[in-house]
């Protein structure tokens, strides 16, 4: 009985999970060459089969040279049993049905040299229309004539998309993925300071001298997040202009951090750096190279931005960069500073994403107008009505702010419009420097569990979880700090209290407030076990 009621939750989960989408494939072949083509369909006409095997495959007649508005100079005998391909205009699609219904043809496709939108008719209309309608472009019919001649064959599926995509897991692996490598990272970086510093003597210089940044000033904090939103609504007003230097920007940034990455790597890997002299300058070797490679990299996503087919993964790849190398760079202080900058931070992000809607002109919220670009309209419809252009357009340019990950199940949306499932960067170097800072003070506590930036990173695995969990139940894009801010904060808190150390937890250590001289946080040597005889 047990296995039953789990089997039919699991059934109605599926099924609530489960999307027809207004797109559909159009299955071309001849018997030795096949191709696929994004087609529009109304789920209110004859339904589609959802998958090819279960499509009924008909012989297609070429009369796009009419509008099939009446039946002057058609044939019965031509079209009966067939598909039928007829021009768009002049009259509805629901006559245009009608009609081919009444020639005996058992499909009917209409190419159209416009925008494909959704076949509409009165709801009197639908019922009476037995056989399957959809848009096509008028294009992609050309194109399909040179390649199969007059001999084509075609099947017409709809398969179902589900909201659960595997780029949902990808994108869940990239960022816990990168937050963890980035606060490891960032305690490595500690470790070695503090080393040096005990060596050599030297404090808060170490810091100053390694190029990294520290938010140690709640002023500093507040400016910073000013700064923020003041750049946010410029980029809404101004978008056409700063997109251009926000890419050439990240292009520079980006190529650094990856140069930054890959040499840490080759650093740990002690691979041998080679030198030469030229003119009283050394030059490394290995260096030269890595800055080649990275320049390269940057380069080419540069010039292939637009390119939706495959330049998501370069553009990932510079992305997961960026945050390591910001979160190794900038460092917080101390948790007040965390708190108070993820607090900022989380309300940044929810004024902008749930209550700017009601200030704009189109509805759409400022964090998402500028994230996806004025015009990228595929990834916002999300199932509503949509519009597929019949002529190639013009690419619209996006900021580099997002990882991006398509959708591998949206079979019929990615041949209309690659869909993409995204991250913001924000949603992994806010939450990332908080981890950053537990890193560090595992290091200055010496605690050989790193029992702080273990619990914070499952915090976060725990919040992205969460995000994607409302997400999928909405059916709406989520600011994903709303639940990243608290799990992580909250859990550190939990953390720091249930240990005793709170108060050290809360003010940081001395070593993050550049020209300080005073004494560490905790003597060195002290080991994982007690403070003031707490135990661990």
């Amino acid at each position: 009985m047990e296995r039953t009621v789990i089997i039919v939750f699991l059934s109605v989960i599926y099924s609530a999970l489960q999307i027809n989408c207004q797109e559909a494939i159009l299955h071309i072949s001849n018997g030795g060459t096949d191709r696929q083509y994004c087609i529009v369909h109304n789920h209110s006409w004859t339904p589609l089969s959802q998958t090819l095997d279960a499509a009924v495959q008909y012989p297609l007649v070429n009369m796009i040279s009419t509008l099939l508005c009446d039946t002057s100079g058609v044939s019965p005998e031509v079209v009966k049993g067939k598909a039928l391909v007829v021009m768009r205009g002049e009259c509805e699609f629901s006559q245009k049905a009608l009609i081919a219904q009444s020639l005996g043809a058992t499909t009917l496709l209409i190419a159209s040299n416009t925008s494909l939108i959704m076949p509409s008719a009165n709801e009197s209309e639908y019922a009476k229309v037995q056989i399957p309608l959809a848009l096509m472009k008028y294009r992609d019919f050309l194109e399909a004539q040179q390649v199969f001649g007059e001999g084509m064959q075609v099947k017409l599926y709809a398969p179902t998309q589900s909201k659960i995509d595997p780029s949902i897991g990808v994108m869940l692996l990239i960022s816990v993925v990168t937050v963890a490598l980035g606060g490891f990272w960032s305690g490595a970086c500690e470790r070695d300071r503090l080393s040096t510093g005990v060596t050599g003597g030297g404090s808060g210089e170490n810091k100053a001298d390694s190029g990294e940044l520290s938010l140690y000033s709640p002023l500093k904090v507040f400016i910073f997040v000013a700064l923020m939103c003041g750049m946010l609504v410029l980029m809404y007003y101004f978008y056409n202009i700063l997109v251009y230097i926000i890419i050439a920007i990240f292009c520079l940034a980006s190529a650094t951090a990856l140069f930054s990455c890959l040499d840490a790597v080759m650093e740990k890997m002690r691979c041998g750096t080679g030198s030469f002299t030229i003119r009283n300058v050394n030059f490394s070797v290995r260096s030269l190279i890595l800055a080649a490679v990275c320049i390269s990299i940057s380069v080419i996503w540069g010039v292939y931005r637009n390119e939706d087919r495959w330049i998501w993964i370069l553009q990932d790849l510079l992305g997961i960069a960026f945050c390591l190398n910001f979160m190794k760079t900038i460092s917080l202080s101390n948790f007040k500073i965390c708190v108070i900058l993820l607090s900022l931070l989380l309300v940044y992000d929810v004024f902008f994403v749930f209550i700017t809607p009601f200030f704009t002109k189109n509805g759409v919220s400022i964090m998402v107008q500028v994230a996806l670009g004025p015009d990228a309209s595929g990834e916002k419809t999300q199932g509503n009505m949509v519009e597929v252009p019949a002529e190639p357009q013009a690419p619209s340019e996006k900021l580099p702010v997002v990882m991006r990950v398509p959708r591998f199940l949206a079979l019929a949306q990615n041949l209309c419009g690659m869909q993409f499932s995204i991250l913001g960067y924000g949603d992994i170097i806010v939450p990332g420097l908080l981890v950053a800072y537990c890193s560090r003070f595992d290091v200055w506590i010496n605690s050989s569990k790193k029992i702080y930036f273990l619990s914070c990173c499952i915090a976060y695995l725990l919040g992205m979880i969460t995000t994607f969990a409302v997400m999928l139940l909405s059916g709406m894009g989520q600011p994903a700090l709303l639940y990243l801010v608290p799990f992580t904060l909250i859990t550190s808190a939990v953390v720091a209290g249930c240990r005793g150390e709170m108060r050290q937890f809360w003010s940081g250590t001395t070593y993050e407030v550049l020209d300080s001289s005073r004494k560490p946080l905790l003597p060195e040597g002290r080991t994982d076990c007690s403070i003031k005889g707490e135990t661990c």
